[in-house]
């Protein structure tokens, strides 16, 4: 009689059973507007105010992801096309409450493998957690497998994209892209390390298409065959439906979200003005495997400053009702729509 089994469920009736959840967020940008709405008189940036309505949606979970879509810490900050970002704006993130920002994008290299450098030293000064681009090939030796204990379950993370808008590596730093072969080799490196739930973020997709290519479609196929349990996409600008697949083979559920659409940014379209988040559940079971459990999404809306002194704001757009009430009921009716119509398994979260 194998023992192990038993006393692990055992453990679990006595104990209850390990439960965690985790919040993904789409992407963190800033453009021209936003530098100057935060530059103070003294020269610094203050983003403090951006996340205040929105941080008790992050904080609320065990973990908390977003993507990093801008160089920061390395000086002449820029807004689009060629992304950067004072160190500062990562903190923000970080005090509103993410523990894991993701750094392969396609304006990784938008200062080039400096500004990969001063993403990851400023990152790492300020204590905050990345994957997606390293040094060079021993720090990402070094760096990955990344495995983190959440609420009692090990869950692993990576992330890629596509490319860097032709912009490529001169030295050697790296950047994670989309290689179907690396990616193998990574998601089975994260398991021997330990982990129970597999998350791989991806940049993907065409943007401003409110619904997924063919190509997003055979890539998620493909994760989903190598037993990942989270896939998390980005890029599009826009959200895309998300999904609660079965995977025969293994017997469990894995979700698949194909983009969270714009966490904050100066976009001034109805559908770039506001993004998803995804709230993601994890529990072990009576037998002690950890699963994904379900998922749901919450809106977020980005309002912009109505005078001078102020800063953009990021506010659940569920409810809001102030001067930019109009913009935010036309993006949430159009989020909405789609993910009412393509959406399988994954509701809003009812507040």
């Amino acid at each position: 009689m194998h023992l192990l089994p038993l006393f692990v469920s055992l453990v679990n009736l006595l104990f209850g059973v390990d439960q965690a959840e985790i919040v993904f967020a789409g992407d963190a940008m800033q453009h021209q507007a936003q530098l100057q709405a935060a530059r103070q008189a003294d020269g610094t940036y203050d983003y403090s105010a951006c996340f205040s309505d929105i941080e008790y949606l992050v904080k609320s979970a065990d973990y908390a992801v977003v993507n990093l879509e801008t160089p920061v810490g390395s000086g002449n900050f820029t807004g689009y096309p060629c992304f950067n970002a004072p160190a500062s704006f990562a903190h923000a993130l970080r005090d509103a409450g993410f523990d894991l920002m993701l750094t392969a994008n396609n304006h990784t290299l938008d200062r080039r493998d400096r500004g990969v450098r001063s993403t990851i030293d400023s990152l790492d000064a300020a204590g905050i957690a990345h994957i997606g681009t390293y040094h060079n090939a021993a720090s990402r030796l070094n760096s990955l497998p990344f495995v983190k204990r959440i609420s009692g379950i090990n869950v692993g993370f990576l992330n890629y994209t596509y490319g860097t808008n032709g912009i490529t590596v001169t030295g050697d730093v790296v950047v994670d892209y989309i290689d179907r072969a690396q990616m193998a080799s990574d998601i089975e490196a994260v398991r021997q390390a330990g982990a129970e739930i597999v998350t791989v973020a991806v940049h993907w997709g065409d943007e401003y298409h409110l619904i997924e290519n063919a190509s997003q479609r055979k890539l998620a196929d493909f994760l989903v065959e190598q037993g990942v349990d989270l896939v998390i996409g980005g890029h599009p600008h826009v959200i895309q439906p998300m999904e609660v697949r079965h995977n025969e083979a293994m017997n469990k559920d894995v979700l698949v979200v194909y983009s969270l659409g714009n966490f904050i940014s100066n976009m001034k379209t109805r559908d770039t003005r506001g993004g998803a988040i995804v709230r993601v559940n994890l529990e072990r079971d009576r037998e002690g495997v950890a699963r994904f459990v379900s998922a749901a999404y919450e809106l977020v809306f980005t309002v912009p400053p109505s005078s001078n002194g102020e800063n953009f704001k990021l506010v659940p757009a569920v409810g809001y009702d102030g001067p930019w009430s109009a913009a935010c009921r036309a993006f949430v009716k159009s989020a909405e729509d789609i993910f009412s119509r393509h959406n399988v398994n994954v509701q809003r979260v009812e507040r």
